[in-house]
């Protein structure tokens, strides 16, 4: 077995964990497979090598007099939304929460982590988790996006910094992966997360001026179309960024740039960051012009065509259309952008149902597509 799936299971390092967990001193007697026999610790020795994700195991102990039983268990990676270890961290965390509260259900005594020098950490007593990343100097993309929308003009530096963006997601996405069940769980993912496609239509208030139900759910069955189209696409599976828009993104002097908040895993379609970025030059030209004019369509152009220029992914324009649609609906949701018009809103809205309706995009349709 690789190592994703074999630990050495030490026995002083589980002892001590057990002793945190109970407030006492522990004395272990019997570890192993559940439904094998058992074995006296002090049979095994220091440890029991070959420890084996995705099995549970018995472990009997001693603690103020009186002997104890418990199972620890690990899941395995598997192809159903499993495959990595803060999947099985988010599964693990939930039956933690859940199992006591419902009659006559094991109890969950804690969960805890492995670390990679074999010791268990207890993150049981859990109430909320948080990260902690260094902090970047910079400004935000979008910013250089509000000064251009403002002053309906280019700066040198403007061209240089599109490029530099378009360049980066070149490079990140020459780094590919044979992975079919990753890719078609990213697919899956765009419809079915609640940060996508049918989470942001549920997020949609009742009642609206510029759209209504019948339409959201004809943009879903669309939607579903699309993943059977793309799911079978699997050798596009490679390195994504997942959240690549202006908020995400800082600059420093000239092209200097760092990147914020990657999202959705490291694998996924390339066109999820295509489609992330190029929205906003739509979403920011439609403010200052009512259509892909001027600045925005010199950088929506330069962006774009880039990128298929140095990669030769043309293949992009006949998959991109169900991530526009995703990423037009969050730019046309009242809930994130409360202000806008209800005409720029329904142009996103046509943007969204024009492009559905195209097997391939045509960049040079851009402002058919909002009719």
């Amino acid at each position: 077995m690789s190592e994703e799936t074999r630990i050495e299971f030490d026995f002083k390092k589980l002892g001590k964990y057990l002793s945190e967990v109970y407030g006492a001193e522990v004395q272990l007697r019997f570890i192993g497979e559940m439904g094998k026999e058992k074995e006296a610790v002090e049979k095994l020795g220091k440890s029991m090598k070959g420890f084996g994700y995705g099995k549970p195991y018995l472990i009997e102990f001693d603690v103020e007099g009186k002997r104890n039983a418990v199972v620890l268990e690990t899941m395995r990676s598997n192809i159903f939304g499993h495959e990595f270890a803060y999947d099985r961290a988010q599964s693990l965390l939930m039956a933690h929460s859940l199992f006591d509260r419902l009659p006559r259900h094991s109890r969950s005594i804690d969960v805890g982590v492995f670390m990679k020098d074999g010791s268990l950490v207890s993150v049981g007593n859990y109430k909320e988790f948080f990260i902690l990343m260094e902090k970047l100097e910079g400004q935000e993309y979008y910013r250089d996006l509000e000064r251009i929308r403002d002053e309906k003009r280019l700066a040198e530096l403007d061209m240089l910094r599109c490029k530099a963006l378009s360049d980066y997601l070149v490079e990140i996405h020459s780094v590919k992966k044979d992975s079919p069940e990753l890719y078609r769980r990213r697919i899956r993912e765009l419809l079915g997360h609640g940060e996508c496609i049918m989470g942001l239509i549920d997020s949609y208030p009742p009642n609206l001026d510029f759209t209504d139900e019948k339409e959201l759910e004809s943009i879903e069955r669309k939607c579903v179309s699309w993943r059977w189209k793309l799911k079978r696409k699997t050798n596009r599976l490679c390195q994504v960024h997942g959240d690549f828009h202006p908020w995400n993104i800082l600059f420093r002097n000239g092209t200097d740039l760092s990147v914020l908040d990657r999202s959705r895993g490291e694998w996924g379609e390339p066109a999820d960051d295509l489609a992330a970025m190029t929205i906003n030059y739509l979403f920011f030209s439609l403010q200052a012009y009512g259509s892909l004019d001027g600045p925005f369509k010199i950088l929506y152009e330069k962006f774009l065509y880039n990128y298929i220029e140095r990669t030769g992914d043309r293949e992009l324009l006949s998959v991109i259309q169900p991530y526009y649609a995703w990423r037009a609906l969050v730019v046309a949701s009242p809930i994130w952008y409360p202000n806008l018009s209800h005409n720029l809103r329904r142009k996103l809205f046509n943007f969204i149902n024009n492009v559905l309706e195209s097997e391939r995009f045509d960049p040079d349709k851009l402002d058919l597509y909002l009719r």
